[in-house]
């Protein structure tokens, strides 16, 4: 989170350092979570009940289920192919060809003219089979 303290006036400041004191005072003040719902579920017990029985059957399935990642990030990859132009532009190889490469494979060039030397090789395209059956013989 980051908040452009430069562009808050004094006023507006303390207001945001006075509610983000009460803010910890109130996190800090009480207790956590998971203690509160085994006290409650010891205390409905001692009465006779069970927490289904207060809360309704969906008791367990308003417990906050644990964050999940969405997506995983790739790992960082080097470049592969350098545009002698602008050496600025690289690619990875990975995701849409860029547009500088596109137009200049679009006249002609081969991608592999584009290769960094010694860091890359060209990366074979391999075709998807979908559909095809492959016959092979036993012997």
């Amino acid at each position: 989170m980051h908040i452009d303290l430069t562009a808050l006036n004094l006023r507006e400041l303390d207001t945001l350092i006075r509610a983000a004191k009460d803010r910890h005072k109130t996190l800090t003040g009480r207790a956590p979570a998971e203690k509160v719902r085994r006290m409650l579920a010891t205390e409905a017990r001692r009465a006779g009940y069970t927490i289904e029985e207060i809360f309704g059957p969906d008791a367990d399935a308003a417990r906050p289920e644990p964050k999940t990642r969405g997506r995983r990030k790739r790992a960082k990859v080097e470049p592969k192919y350098r545009d002698p132009d602008n050496r600025r532009n690289t690619w990875t190889g990975r995701g849409r060809m860029p547009r500088w490469l596109a137009a200049k494979t679009k006249h002609g060039r081969s991608v592999a003219d584009f290769l960094i030397p010694g860091v890359a090789r060209l990366t074979p395209k391999t075709q998807a089979v979908t559909g095809q059956r492959r016959l092979v013989k036993q012997g």
